[in-house]
């Protein structure tokens, strides 16, 4: 089952998409037909709800084929979780990317992406160029979490996904740039408690290299239009394995990239389990897994080849199983 949430003539929903159509029927319409009562307002609401509310979606499911559709052409998409409380993502997930690590990562990496970032399907991902400087795409599935997760096991963790979308995970390294500062300390500070941590993660090149590294993700993943999503929340039934699902991406229709979730470093039930030693994760939160990073012939560097502080293509994300995400680029100045 595929839901979305979506704005009609104005009005948000929650809509069900009709199988092997361009249609959908609001859930508010299914409920009402299988005289269930009120629907559930927003995805996040039957999240919350949980498996007795999922019961009655399933069973107004059954009578989508007689039910009042619209047309998709008179959506306006929205993220699919728009009130999410929270977006982790994996950092350097794929073993592509971490062929020249200094020190191979013993356990997922997370950072933080505010839900203000979100955009739907559809919607554009702007661009300061000047200010923005370099900036690429990251081609992503992104899981939903259904239920209340806190030290979980690996064994447990897919049993608590909702579902599955994706994920433009939009990065600018002049932002990055801006947020980064390297500091030299004397060599007491770097044999000190505290500070030797700064030296663990890398080489150090002799006794004299003793720059402390620090960069900061928050600009660089989390400006506004930095995070499209969706078109769909796919449940978790319909997906058999999220690690294995075949990822492309596209810019004005030419594939730049094409890599598989099999790439990861760490699975995505690792990552759910991971991450709820942290963080307690609540229904309507998401996880991004991490990027589909293989290139080909024309693009060999992948998604880091499409600059989009100098081009403005239409991107489209298509995932094995998930659909396709499209939003075009396009360049603003400051107001």
């Amino acid at each position: 089952m595929r839901l979305a949430s979506v704005a009609i003539a104005g009005t948000d929903h929650v809509v069900v998409a009709v199988p092997d159509q361009d249609r959908v029927v609001t859930l508010a319409d299914l409920y009402a037909k299988a005289g269930l009562g009120d629907a559930p307002a927003t995805v996040k609401t039957l999240l919350k709800a949980g498996a007795d509310e999922w019961a009655k979606v399933r069973q107004a499911y059954q009578g989508i084929a007689d039910a009042p559709s619209v047309s998709l052409d008179e959506l306006t998409w929205l993220p699919p979780v728009p009130d999410t409380g929270k977006i982790l993502c994996a950092a350097m997930n794929n073993s592509l990317l971490t062929r020249g690590a200094h020190v191979e990562a013993a356990a997922p990496m997370f950072f933080l992406k505010p839900p203000s970032a979100m955009v739907g399907h559809g919607d554009n991902i702007e661009i300061i160029p000047d200010d923005y400087g370099f900036t690429f795409p990251e081609l992503e599935v992104g899981v939903i979490i259904g239920r209340k997760a806190k030290n979980i096991s690996e064994d447990e963790a897919l049993d608590h996904v909702a579902g599955y979308t994706i994920v433009n995970d939009i990065t600018s390294q002049g932002l990055k740039r801006g947020d980064s500062i390297a500091v030299d300390v004397s060599r007491q500070q770097a044999d000190s408690p505290g500070y030797s941590e700064y030296f663990a993660w890398r080489r150090v090149n002799g006794p004299d290299d003793l720059a402390v590294y620090l960069t900061y993700h928050t600009r660089s993943k989390g400006t506004d239009t930095f995070g499209p999503m969706g078109p769909w929340l796919t449940t978790a039934d319909e997906i058999s394995n999220p690690d294995a699902l075949a990822v492309r991406g596209y810019a004005d229709g030419e594939v730049f990239a094409e890599d598989s979730t099999s790439a990861y470093s760490f699975t995505v039930a690792k990552l759910i389990s991971w991450a709820s030693r942290y963080f307690t994760l609540e229904p309507g939160d998401i996880i991004l897994t991490g990027t589909a990073a293989k290139g080909n012939e024309k693009f060999p560097r992948g998604h880091h080849e499409i600059d989009m502080s100098r081009m403005t293509p239409t991107i489209d994300i298509e995932i094995e199983g998930l659909g396709t995400l499209t939003n075009k680029v396009t360049h603003i100045t400051r107001a």
